[in-house]
């Protein structure tokens, strides 16, 4: 039981690093089984690395309250509702309808035929690419988008497509692809950012529950130990990671990331082909 609930801590730490950087939270998550599997069942297994990333949304709700919360309750001088803020909700549920619709009707299917590691390996080295060329072709322009505000609807349900690649394909990364979208419509690294922890609200609470629906309630209390402990470790890594990128974007690009993605994607692949790891 300790040591089950150990390895939750240390895939909560792992959740909460790779859900932001766009490195592929759920691809690290199937390479890691490979090496430190949970003595679980396949069904808790598959919730657990749906559920604990509830903890790392928790740490954007908190980080970004005064961004996302649109009700004033406080100030009588000020509206009571904030529509800059519910315009933002309404893009945020635009961009997820793509990956919506894809993930209710095709969520087993996808599950079973592309949560693989060749998969993950492979997307690990494509979206990898794809940042260096799209940073190399962004070094000299000036986004287009440098607020919220100005981005635009059209802007988000682009974003949302890019979001249905990686519902579709594990390796790519949600927030990966998300922002690679924005950067290639021309939203600066900031604002790509912040509109991809905003996108994952719903779309992880919506994964979240869609899962919790399929497996129950009746967990058991070991079973529900290691939820919380996942949870818990993933919200408070969050907190520091998401910090940590948003500081570094405002300097760096996102190279370094993809220069990871490729390394990372080639070491599979061998270790695959060598008999290292499974499928």
């Amino acid at each position: 039981m300790f040591i089950e609930i150990l390895k939750a801590a240390l895939y909560g730490i792992l959740e909460g690093i790779t859900e932001w950087l766009p490195v592929s939270s759920t691809g690290h998550m199937i390479l890691f089984e490979e090496i430190l599997p949970m003595k679980v069942s396949e069904n808790f297994w598959n919730v657990f690395l749906v559920v604990i990333q509830l903890g790392a949304i928790l740490a954007v709700v908190l980080l970004y309250w005064n961004k996302i919360f649109p009700f004033n309750f406080k100030n009588k001088n000020r509206p009571f509702i904030r529509h800059d803020i519910m315009n933002l909700w309404g893009k945020i549920l635009v961009a997820c309808i793509p990956a919506a619709i894809v993930g209710i009707a095709f969520d087993d299917i996808l599950e079973k035929y592309l949560y693989t590691s060749v998969v993950v390996a492979t997307m690990l080295v494509l979206v990898g690419i794809a940042f260096l060329i799209i940073e190399n072709r962004n070094r000299h322009k000036r986004a287009r988008v440098t607020s919220l505000q100005e981005l635009s609807y059209v802007d988000a349900l682009k974003i949302g497509v890019f979001q249905l690649i990686a519902a579709i394909f594990p390796g790519t990364s949600r927030s990966g692809a998300t922002i690679l979208g924005g950067l290639m419509i021309g939203v600066s690294r900031t604002i790509a950012a912040e509109f991809t922890f905003f996108l994952a609200i719903p779309v992880m609470f919506g994964a979240s529950l869609l899962k919790l629906l399929k497996f129950g309630l009746s967990f058991t209390g070991a079973e529900l130990a290691i939820l919380c402990t996942g949870m818990i470790v993933a919200f408070l890594v969050s907190v520091i990671v998401i910090r940590f990128l948003m500081s570094y974007i405002k300097k760096h690009d996102f190279k370094i990331f993809g220069y990871y993605r490729i390394v990372l994607g080639v070491v599979v692949l061998a270790c695959f082909f060598m008999g290292i790891i499974k499928m």
